[in-house]
């Protein structure tokens, strides 16, 4: 592969990666605008954010299993479609709830997005090169994750609170163009998937992510904390 091809790759999946973990916390800033807006409570803001840090966490493994068996860039494609729709959604929202389910919508883009950058990357440079790739690509996730909050406060104190995900949009959409052109397709592992295995990792994961995020709230020694981190582990 020529090295004019890999930086293209490198630049595509670099966009989007930074783009989804942009709005793990993006959202952040905002909440007190969307709870005026859309008459929110407390709990429904909570919902707003885990809402996308659900799928996004539990359903990585599955993304990336995925794109081995049926195609790295196809997968890749899908989850930023997904993650586009959702942002779309998620800016047209009038309610709490269709805000928190679009916000799903995006986890679960993100969850096929995150993963396989790192795939499709480590396949389109040499192995000599890699560990540099790797190192700008761990910084670029971290940067996105970094500046959420502040990007969305920008953003909202000059435009309005659905502008952060109004802005997705353009850039999904120019992602999408980029990889159907820049992106070869590439496939790993062609064993059979582990439906089983697949189903009781989400689910273990499910519970420690809800456990986690839910524990402040509910209290870490309440029943229903206590219950979904000990599944989650047994699973």
């Amino acid at each position: 592969m020529k090295a004019q091809s890999r930086w293209w790759i490198f630049a595509v999946v670099s966009i989007a990666l930074f783009m989804v973990m942009l709005d793990n916390l993006v959202v952040l800033t905002a909440l007190p605008a969307i709870r005026t807006a859309l008459k929110a409570t407390v709990p429904d803001l909570e919902w707003t954010v885990n809402a996308y840090t659900l799928p996004f966490a539990v359903l990585m493994m599955t993304g990336a299993a995925l794109g081995d068996r049926f195609g790295r860039k196809r997968m890749f494609l899908f989850g930023v479609s997904v993650f586009t729709v959702g942002s779309a959604l998620a800016a047209l929202s009038s309610s709490a709830l269709e805000l928190s389910l679009a916000r799903g919508a995006q986890g679960l883009g993100s969850a096929f997005v995150m993963p396989l950058t790192l795939t499709i990357l480590t396949r389109a440079f040499p192995e000599e090169r890699r560990a540099a790739v790797i190192g700008l690509w761990s910084g670029i996730s971290g940067l996105g994750l970094a500046i959420g909050p502040l990007v969305g406060g920008a953003i909202v104190s000059g435009i309005a609170w659905n502008a952060i995900f109004w802005v997705n949009v353009p850039v999904g959409i120019v992602v999408l163009g980029l990889s159907w052109l820049r992106l070869e397709e590439s496939r790993g592992d062609r064993q059979r998937l582990d439906f089983p295995g697949i189903v009781l990792a989400g689910l273990g994961f499910l519970g420690l992510t809800y456990g986690l995020i839910r524990g402040n709230a509910l209290g870490w020694t309440s029943p229903e904390i206590a219950a979904a981190l000990v599944g989650g582990m047994v699973l």
